[in-house]
């Protein structure tokens, strides 16, 4: 697996299906604004569930900020919008089930065998200004996106 990338790279631009059942185009999301993509291990896990609902909680803040959040597992787009209706989360959620678009950032799995769980924050022009990794500090993940998107 290439490393993973950080701040100054170029995000890969990729397409994937979200659980609202339409494609997702970074590079179209990218015309209207940053995008905070973060990678997560699995729908329904309690570090999981916390991190979504900390983005879900501080939603209306990325909005006033411009930026679009967007959660990456490899979890269907069936499970997603169970996952999504259960906890209100009022942002996409895509399928990345073969795990491509995770290698092409280089996202590591943790303790070699958990996805791992990383946030990115990505300008307009699609170059990374900010990741964070950390797989039990799912509140920092938003806390670092917000840092970032405020400097931008």
């Amino acid at each position: 697996m290439p490393r993973q990338l950080g701040p100054g790279d170029r995000a890969p631009d990729f397409t994937l299906p979200s659980h609202l059942g339409t494609p997702f185009a970074l590079s179209d999301a990218l015309s209207r604004g940053p995008v905070v993509l973060f990678f997560y291990p699995k729908d329904d896990t309690p570090v999981c569930i916390a991190e979504a609902c900390a983005f879900r909680d501080r939603h209306q803040v990325f909005i006033g900020k411009g930026a679009q959040i967007v959660g990456v597992s490899r979890d269907s787009t069936e499970r997603h919008q169970s996952f999504a209706g259960r906890y209100d989360l009022p942002y996409t959620l895509l399928s990345d089930e073969a795990g491509e678009v995770r290698a092409a950032f280089g996202v590591k799995k943790t303790l070699g065998f958990f996805d791992g769980r990383v946030t990115f924050v990505i300008d307009r022009e699609g170059v990374i200004r900010h990741a964070f990794s950390s797989a039990l500090d799912a509140s920092r993940h938003v806390d670092e996106a917000l840092e970032t998107l405020t400097r931008l």
